[in-house]
C-alpha cells in the first residue's frame, strides 16, 4: 500500500477537479463562456501528454546504453498511453474550437502542427511492427522515439510562434493565464496536470505489466 499512495492520490485530484471543473465558478468572457471550463481537461492532457512522452525518450536513451528490454518496453507503453492523452486532447479541442472559432479543426498553424506531430509519433507505433526482429525493433524504434521527441516539441511549441495563430500563447495570441485565468481557476488547473499525468503513470504501468506478463508466457 505504501507504494501505492500515488494511485490515491491521483484519484483524489482527478474527484476534485471534475467536480470543481464543472461545477465551480470561472471568469465571465466574451465568447469562451463556460467553454473556458475545457482548459481544466483539454491543456493537462497536453501537458501530461509531453511529460509522459519526454520520459519514454529517457527510457528509449536507457535501452540505448544498456540494450535492458525491459527499458524499450517501458518507453513503448509510455508512448502508447501519451497518443491516447493526444487524442483526447485533439477531441476536446475541437469541440472548444467548434464552440469558440465556429469550426472544429480551422486550418491554424498551432492545429496543423498537432496533427504533424500526431502522426509522427503513430509513424513510431507502425515502424515497430514492421520488424520481427525484436533486438532490432527495439534498437531502432528507441532511436525513432528519441528523434520524434527532439521535433515534437519546436513543432508544436516553437513553430505556432512563428506566425498568426488563432490558439491561445501563439503568434502574438496571449495566452490563458497571464488574463483570463485568475487564482480561483489555478487552484483546479494545477491539481488538473498533476492528476492526468499521475493517471497516465498509472495506466502506463498496468500496460508494462501486462506485457511482463505476456513475454513470460512467450517464453
Amino acid at each position: 500500500m505504501r507504494k501505492n499512495w500515488w494511485k490515491g492520490v491521483a484519484v483524489l485530484l482527478l474527484t476534485y477537479v471534475v467536480f470543481w471543473g464543472l461545477l465551480g465558478p470561472t471568469p465571465r468572457q466574451p465568447i469562451l463562456n463556460e467553454s473556458i471550463r475545457n482548459v481544466y481537461f483539454h491543456v493537462p492532457l497536453w501537458f501530461g501528454m509531453v511529460i509522459l512522452l519526454l520520459t519514454a525518450a529517457i527510457f528509449s536513451g536507457r535501452y540505448l546504453r544498456s540494450g535492458n528490454p525491459e527499458h524499450d518496453r517501458v518507453a513503448v507503453e509510455f508512448t502508447n498511453t501519451a497518443l491516447v492523452f493526444g487524442l483526447l486532447g485533439c477531441l476536446t479541442g475541437s469541440i472548444w474550437a467548434n464552440f469558440t472559432w465556429g469550426e472544429p479543426w480551422p486550418n491554424d498553424p498551432k492545429l496543423n502542427s498537432v496533427a504533424v506531430g500526431m502522426l509522427l509519433y503513430l509513424a513510431y507505433v507502425i515502424l515497430r511492427g514492421s520488424f520481427d526482429d525484436e533486438q532490432r525493433r527495439a534498437r531502432i524504434s528507441s532511436v525513432y522515439n528519441i528523434f520524434a521527441f527532439a521535433v515534437f516539441i519546436p513543432l508544436i511549441f516553437i513553430v505556432p510562434r512563428l506566425t498568426d495563430s488563432l490558439h491561445p500563447g501563439n503568434g502574438g495570441n496571449p495566452a490563458f493565464g497571464q488574463y483570463d485565468m485568475d487564482n480561483q481557476m489555478r487552484m483546479v488547473f494545477y491539481p488538473a496536470v498533476i492528476g492526468f499525468t499521475l493517471l497516465g503513470v498509472w495506466i502506463t504501468e498496468i500496460r508494462v505489466r501486462t506485457r511482463r506478463i505476456e513475454a513470460y508466457l512467450e517464453e
